[in-house]
């Protein structure tokens, strides 16, 4: 025993002595040091079994249990999924099943760690004894680590753009979407080995990183996010509008009439088929010297004042020149709207193929548009979007 142990057993049965005294007659009696032990070597503690997890199963419909949960709140979602009938489409899509796992109870299992604030799947598998989130899939406990990647590597992006099709239905059926689709791009950060991936520009971070480029589509109204696409390449990166407008399409859907990005989304020839496909855009025009300097020699009378409401029911003062231009690459009249008064040093210039919307609607509707930036930003944050547990969304 150590020297505190040995004080410890003498001050249990009585015996004054300080540690100092008993140091000495054990040095005195040709004692050494100990060498440096941890608790469970000093037999301070008991090494406990350890616990084996449970193999997930599928719940019986008729089953009944009295447990406790530390994540029994991702319950909350399963109202809403049986009422939008998300676990039927789930059940009807081409995504792979066992003979223990259904494609519900998959999926659901997904969803489940994505909901439950697990910030590293991997690192901390405690999760997979928590009765709640095994609820919620339809099982006793979620399936282990390596479940995940097995089952991960047997989906195809094919599988997903169908379920994504399917939602939009859903969405549509019960009048969750406007005529209006925001769209723009995140970046999801990568730290595997990265040879097969680009640099894009991470916004959260500062700095270009190896990261996969995902392009997402968002309705300004319900918030939800209609379409995600993680395979986006730097050479087919201005294509991603007239894609989601062809995945659009096939949804059986016409409510789309809007579309909003920033300049950098997609370029002018593209810009022409969304007119032709009868889209309406709305867009930033990238503002080079020449346009800058066309404007600063306006006569300040041919700025007419906008007042353009603001989402808490104020409204705002802004300087709008409205004029039609002809790009070459588009090679129509387009109309542009420069404004000023927002507190930006250069005008911000809006082009959009509508003639007909007031001045202080397409002003709103962009402005909207700034919004998906954050709600990119909560949904990451909350259902950890950026985490990647798929290859591909």
């Amino acid at each position: 025993m150590s020297v505190p142990d040995i004080k410890s057993k003498l001050d249990a049965a009585g015996k004054k002595i300080s540690e100092r005294h008993i140091y000495n007659i054990l040095v005195e009696d040709g004692f050494v040091r100990l060498p440096r032990r941890d608790r469970l070597e000093k037999g301070t503690i008991v090494a406990l079994p350890k616990i084996k997890a449970l193999k997930s199963e599928a719940l019986a419909d008729d089953a009944v249990a009295t447990f406790s949960a530390n994540a029994g709140g991702v319950m909350i979602l399963a109202p809403y999924i049986a009422k939008l009938g998300i676990d039927k489409l789930i059940n009807k899509s081409r995504y792979p099943e066992t003979a223990q796992l259904s494609k519900c109870n998959a999926i659901l299992s997904f969803i489940a760690l994505k909901s439950a604030n697990i910030y590293r799947y991997t690192a901390d598998d405690t999760w997979c004894m928590d009765r709640g989130l095994g609820l919620f899939a339809g099982l006793n406990v979620l399936p282990k680590t390596a479940w995940y990647s097995s089952y991960s590597s047997r989906i195809t992006r094919e599988m997903n753009i169908g379920f994504l099709q399917g939602l939009a239905k859903i969405w549509s059926k019960h009048n969750l979407l406007s005529d209006t689709a925001n769209m723009d791009f995140t970046t999801i950060p990568y730290w595997g080995e990265d040879e097969h991936l680009e640099n894009n520009w991470s916004g959260t971070r500062h700095h270009a990183l190896s990261s996969m480029l995902a392009a997402l589509a968002h309705d300004p109204e319900s918030g939800i996010i209609t379409y995600g696409d993680s395979t986006i390449r730097h050479d087919d990166e201005s294509n991603t509008a007239v894609e989601f407008l062809d995945f659009y399409k096939k949804t059986g859907n016409d409510n789309i009439k809007y579309l909003v990005f920033d300049s950098k989304f997609t370029t002018y020839e593209n810009l022409k088929k969304l007119d032709q496909n009868k889209i309406c855009f709305i867009t930033i025009r990238r503002r080079g010297k020449k346009i800058v300097e066309e404007l600063d020699r306006l006569d300040t009378k041919m700025w007419k004042k906008t007042r353009v409401p603001m989402s808490n029911g104020r409204y705002r003062w802004l300087n709008v020149h409205e004029q039609k231009v002809v790009i070459k690459s588009y090679g129509k009249e387009l109309r542009q709207i420069a404004i000023t008064g927002h507190g930006k040093i250069k005008p911000a210039i809006i082009i959009t193929n509508d003639m007909d919307m007031p001045v202080a609607d397409i002003i709103r509707k962009y402005a909207r548009r700034w919004l998906v930036e954050k709600t990119i930003s909560e949904q990451t944050h909350f259902f950890h979007l950026n985490r990647i547990m798929c290859p591909e969304i």
